[in-house]
């Protein structure tokens, strides 16, 4: 990449725009060896000691996973000469993926190993390969057509973008999803809860006033994943509900919420902690989401538990359940004292909808009988989340001011833009916030060619404090927010500002189905990695893998890493739209072409 502007059929960026896009040089994490110093990431650590271990097959260079845990004492001590990310005189050829799940390849989730030892963990838990996944994704059977732009994609997305014949087999059975020539339909007035989302939606209000959507009740995650017209409705709220896809071998109902344009996550829940920090979300919403919650000593209701907000509510609803399945779940949510706010049949939708409140107080603990599950100890990092594995204790609720979680949330859209006593040095989460809106306002959506109509799904590949998705918040667009587990854990201030996202490892692929996003943007991800993983370029095959042919990458580096990648993404038939580079650092707008080898 030279010290130039580079754009093909597109606009210039010019002047101060171009010198906007660039001009921090990544300082908005601060200099790049002191965060390598600085990190204690104890919080996501790779702390699988539970019987799980032999499952693990990260591609992490194990050094630098022994430096991020000992945190800033050792690093030093333990610093490695560091060689470049990407051999300078590699030359790249592709072949496809020959798998199993062909079109629909999840590398961390869906196993090819098919001896008995692990057949019952396929879908189950996180298992990724050995070897480094170096093939490109096929492109589905019939082909893959420009998808549905939103609003539209609401009611009608290409049927052949989504197509399996599982998915075949499950629409003839439902009448909320329709296939219609080419497209698939859902109609408005067909919902999996009779009497409609909207009837549903408010008699939950009915029975917990205290909930008001899109007011106090911002950030949900609705477990398993059916029409997605909860989350649709709750949208036209003003709530940004998160959908946590459970992938099985039936259908894969995620990646029709992803085409849709609805905010979707698949991850295995069996034995792990999901990928997010305690006490986050307002609300848990599960309907008929075919969880046993009573099982296995009440895990994964204890889950729940730690990442839902103290004061939280947990809703569930269930069109029949045995009385055995009843008293177990009752007992449960007693030990941990959920106070039940409602037990109610509607009868308009016949469903029996139970809502349950998080206490906000640790002296509701000290009154229990019996002190099972117990306390956690002092020493158990709550937020502690990749492959981590589920704790049968409860973590103590935040009582101090200066802690996270002891005062609700603002209101939205106010809350985006308030930050509390917690959050250290709130005068640089302004200054990043308003950082962020100077470059998406004049450079990203206006000078690089970005019909940004097109544009539905996007995801910050490495979020920080959540500048670039508030900046974002007045498009029509949904921003899924990484925070890498190398890095500072600044995941809770995106969800005190009503924003949503992930931990992640990017040595490792990401839980969601191939052609899911519209639009990736990584700003000094790849120069933060500091050789963590054995092949910085298997993140470049993943970004191809998760990106829709059409959509767009935004890459923020320092020169000497992007120019590799240019050509990396040469070689995969990416069209480079736009370079620049200033002062050692620059910026690289690419798109993905239909090719594939």
């Amino acid at each position: 990449m030279s010290t130039r502007t580079d754009v093909k059929g597109n606009q210039e960026i010019k002047g101060s725009e171009a010198e906007e896009v660039i001009k921090d040089k990544g300082d908005d994490e601060g200099n790049d060896d002191k965060e390598a110093e600085d990190v204690d990431n104890e919080g996501n650590a790779n702390e699988d000691t539970e019987g799980n271990a032999d499952l693990i097959d990260t591609e992490v260079d194990q050094e630098s996973v022994d430096e991020d845990n000992e945190g800033s004492q050792n690093v030093k001590k333990n610093k490695k000469n560091l060689v470049p990310l990407f051999d300078p005189k590699a030359q790249y050829t592709w072949k496809l993926c020959n798998t199993r799940s062909k079109h629909n390849y999840i590398p961390c989730i869906d196993m090819e190993i098919t001896s008995k030892r692990f057949r019952s963990h396929r879908h189950r838990e996180r298992i990724c390969p050995k070897s480094s996944v170096m093939c490109l994704v096929p492109l589905p059977q019939d082909g893959y057509g420009d998808p549905v732009h939103w609003p539209d994609s609401k009611t009608k997305i290409l049927y052949k973008n989504v197509a399996h014949s599982k998915l075949a087999a499950y629409i003839k059975t439902q009448d909320w999803l329709i296939e219609s020539g080419e497209y698939l339909t859902f109609p408005q007035d067909q919902s999996v809860f009779k009497g409609g989302t909207q009837h549903y939606l408010e008699s939950i209000e009915e029975m917990a006033p205290d909930i008001e959507w899109g007011k106090n009740i911002h950030v949900v995650l609705d477990m398993g994943c059916k029409d997605s017209s909860f989350v649709s409705t709750l949208l036209e709220k003003d709530v940004f509900a998160v959908t946590l896809g459970l992938k099985d071998d039936l259908v894969d109902l995620a990646q029709v919420a992803l085409e849709r344009g609805f905010p979707a996550l698949v991850s295995p829940f069996a034995t792990r902690r999901l990928p997010f920090p305690s006490g986050v979300f307002d609300a848990i919403h599960c309907s008929e989401c075919g969880i046993s919650w009573h099982q296995n000593d009440g895990k994964l209701i204890i889950e729940m538990n730690r990442i839902l907000r103290p004061g939280g509510y947990f809703i569930l609803s269930t069109k029949r359940s045995s009385l055995e399945a009843e008293e177990a779940l009752s007992k449960l949510t007693s030990s941990i004292c959920w106070n039940i706010l409602a037990d109610k049949t509607d009868e308009v939708s016949d469903i029996d909808v139970k809502i349950y409140q998080k206490p906000q107080e640790n002296q509701i603990y000290q009154l229990r009988r019996k002190k099972t599950p117990p306390i956690c100890k002092e020493n158990e990092n709550p937020d502690a989340a990749w492959h981590t594995p589920i704790k049968t204790c409860l973590h103590k609720i935040p009582e101090a001011i200066e802690q996270r979680g002891t005062e609700w949330p603002a209101e939205w859209p106010k809350r985006l833009h308030t930050f509390p006593e917690w959050m250290n040095d709130r005068e640089k989460l302004v200054a990043d916030s308003e950082h962020w809106k100077a470059i998406v306002s004049k450079s990203y959506l206006i000078g690089m060619g970005i019909d940004w109509s097109s544009i539905r799904n996007v995801m910050d590949m490495k979020a920080i404090n959540g500048g670039f998705a508030a900046a974002l918040s007045d498009q029509k667009v949904w921003v899924m927010n990484v925070v890498p587990v190398h890095a500072p854990d600044t995941l809770p201030i995106l969800f005190e500002r009503g924003l949503a996202g992930v931990y992640h490892d990017w040595c490792e692929s990401f839980g969601s189905y191939p052609r899911s996003y519209d639009l990736l943007h990584a700003d000094h991800l790849f120069s933060r990695l500091k050789n963590r993983c054995k092949q910085a370029i298997v993140i470049v095959v993943e970004m191809d893998r998760l990106l829709r042919p059409g959509g767009w990458a935004i890459i923020r580096d320092k020169v000497e890493i992007l120019n590799p990648i240019e050509d990396i993404l040469r070689s995969l038939h990416w069209e480079i739209r736009m370079t620049f580079a200033q002062d050692k650092e620059g910026i690289l707008c690419a798109r993905k072409t239909m090719w594939r080898p």
